[in-house]
C-alpha cells in the first residue's frame, strides 16, 4: 500500500495511528495528549484485518491522564500494551536513525524490543531485571545512608546476577538470530560486510560481589546487561562513529527488514511494515530492490510525496489530504 500526499498532509499521523492501533504506543511519543486533535477530550481507533488467516478487530480509545483502553475481538484487554503480543508491526521514520547513530540505551532499547517481537516468551525479561536492578539500587542508598543492611541488599543482588544472565542469554540469542539477516539484506542495498554484536557479558555473583564497595559509593550497580551494547559494523568501522548518514539510513533498514524476515518465522505470521518516507534518500536501484523484498513480507504501507517515488505498482494506492476537518485518506 502507498500513501502518498503533500508534506504535512497527514501521512506521518496516518502511520503512527496504525502503530497505536497494533502496538498501544506511539513510536513518537509516550503522552497521549499528543496524540488527540487539539480540542477534542478522546481518540478512537479502530482497524479491521486479518492474522494468518483468522479475523482481527482492534479498538483503542485514549483520553488524556487515563489508561489506553484496547479491545481485541471484542474482548476487553487488561492494557494496551498488551497488543504487540498479538500483532506485530515493525516502522521506519527517520528519527530511528538514533539506533545506529544514537548512544547505547537506544540499541539496548531497540534490541530488547526485537526479543520481544520474535521470541514473546522471553519478552518479560527486560522489564524484570530493570525492576530488580532498580530494587538493588535503592538497597545500595539504604545501606550507604545506614537505613539498611548488607544483609538486605544479597537478596537483590542475586536476584540481579540471575535475571542480568538471562537477559544476556537471551540478548544474544536474538543477535545471532538477526545478525545473517541483516548481513544479507545490508548486502543487497549496498551496505558491504555489515555486522551486529553483542557486547555484554552476564554479571555473575562473584563478580558484583567483587565491586560491592564501589557500588556503594555510587549508590547504583556498576556491572550489568543495563550498560552492554550492540556494536553495527561494516568490516571494522562503527557506523555510529564512522558511518555516513546514508549508510546508517541502510542499517536501519536492513534491521528492519532481518526483523521482518525473523518475526515471520518465528511467530508464524508476517509484521505489519510502517515505512515514512524510506524512499526519498535512495537512489532508483535501491528503491527497486526495496520495494522488491517489501513486497515479499505481507503488508507493508509506505509514504512518499509522489507516486513515482516507488518503481513498482503498488496493491493499493492511497492519497493524504489536509482540509479543515483533519487528515483526508481517499
Amino acid at each position: 500500500m502507498l500513501a502518498t500526499g503533500a508534506n504535512g498532509a497527514g501521512k506521518t499521523n496516518l502511520l503512527e495511528s496504525l502503530h497505536v492501533g497494533t502496538q498501544g504506543f506511539s513510536p513518537r511519543t509516550r503522552s497521549d495528549a499528543e496524540l488527540v486533535r487539539f480540542g477534542a477530550e478522546a481518540a478512537r481507533i479502530a482497524l479491521a484485518g486479518d492474522r494468518a488467516g483468522s479475523p482481527l478487530e482492534v479498538e483503542l480509545i485514549l483520553q488524556p491522564r487515563e489508561a489506553r483502553r484496547a479491545r481485541l475481538n471484542g474482548a476487553r484487554l487488561e492494557s494496551a500494551e498488551q497488543l504487540r503480543r498479538e500483532v506485530a508491526t515493525l516502522v521506519f521514520t527517520p528519527d530511528r536513525l538514533v539506533v545506529v547513530k544514537g548512544g547505547p540505551a537506544a540499541r539496548r532499547a531497540y534490541f530488547d524490543r526485537v526479543l520481544a517481537r520474535a521470541l514473546p516468551s522471553l519478552a518479560p525479561l527486560p522489564t524484570d531485571y530493570a525492576a530488580a536492578l532498580a530494587q538493588r539500587n535503592a538497597s545500595l542508598r539504604g545501606v550507604a545512608g545506614g537505613f539498611s543492611s548488607r544483609e538486605a541488599l544479597a537478596p537483590w543482588t542475586q536476584r540481579v546476577a540471575a535475571l542480568g544472565a538471562q537477559l544476556v542469554e537471551a540478548r544474544q540469542r536474538a543477535v545471532d538470530l538477526l545478525a545473517p539477516r541483516f548481513a544479507e539484506r545490508a548486502g543487497e542495498l549496498g551496505l558491504e560486510d555489515a555486522i551486529i554484536r553483542y557486547d555484554g557479558e552476564p554479571p555473575t555473583l562473584d563478580l558484583l560481589e567483587a565491586r560491592l564497595e564501589r557500588d556503594l559509593e555510587r549508590g547504583s550497580t556498576g556491572l550489568g546487561p543495563h550498560l552492554d551494547d550492540v556494536a553495527i559494523m561494516a568490516g571494522e568501522r562503527d557506523l555510529r562513529a564512522f558511518g555516513s548518514q546514508g549508510e546508517q539510513r541502510l542499517a536501519v533498514l536492513s534491521l528492519l527488514l532481518a526483523e521482518a524476515e525473523l518475526v515471520s518465522e518465528h511467530r508464524g505470521f508476517p509484521p505489519l511494515l510502517l515505512l515514512d518516507d524510506v524512499l526519498s534518500e535512495l537512489d532508483p536501484e535501491r528503491r527497486r530492490i526495496l520495494a522488491a523484498r517489501v513486497r515479499a513480507y505481507g503488508q507493508s504501507v509506505i509514504t512518499t510525496t509522489s507516486a513515482a517515488a516507488l518503481p513498482d505498482e503498488p496493491d493499493q494506492l492511497l492519497e493524504v489530504r489536509a482540509s479543515a476537518a483533519g487528515t483526508v485518506v481517499a
